[in-house]
């Protein structure tokens, strides 16, 4: 008989809290910079996709998913492009702490 326990759960489970994102109402283009914004236009973007982010009953998943896949571009679990890089840049048990 075929041993079903080391088998991964349905997919649905490892992403349904996606669902409970407060980002899912907003305007995407609000997490992601476009090609060539810098300075004060780009904090102010990150700054307002953020905000969205602190109000987010999913913000730690949505956090852990982006450092655990390190996702290269936009806002994920109220960090930035550079916080997250910043962030790996740290030993593995420094990070625990995030």
């Amino acid at each position: 008989m075929t041993e079903i326990s080391r088998l991964p759960g349905p997919v649905m489970d490892l992403w349904e809290w996606q669902f409970e994102g407060a980002c899912r109402e907003a305007d995407d283009t609000l997490f992601f910079h476009p090609e060539g914004e810098r300075g004060s236009a780009r904090r102010r973007r990150a700054e307002a996709a953020k905000a969205i982010c602190a109000s987010c009953p999913v913000i730690k998943e949505c956090r852990e998913q982006s450092l655990k896949v390190r996702e290269p571009y936009g806002v994920w679990g109220g960090l930035s492009e550079d916080e997250r890089a910043a962030i790996l840049a740290k030993p593995a048990s420094a990070r625990e702490a995030v």
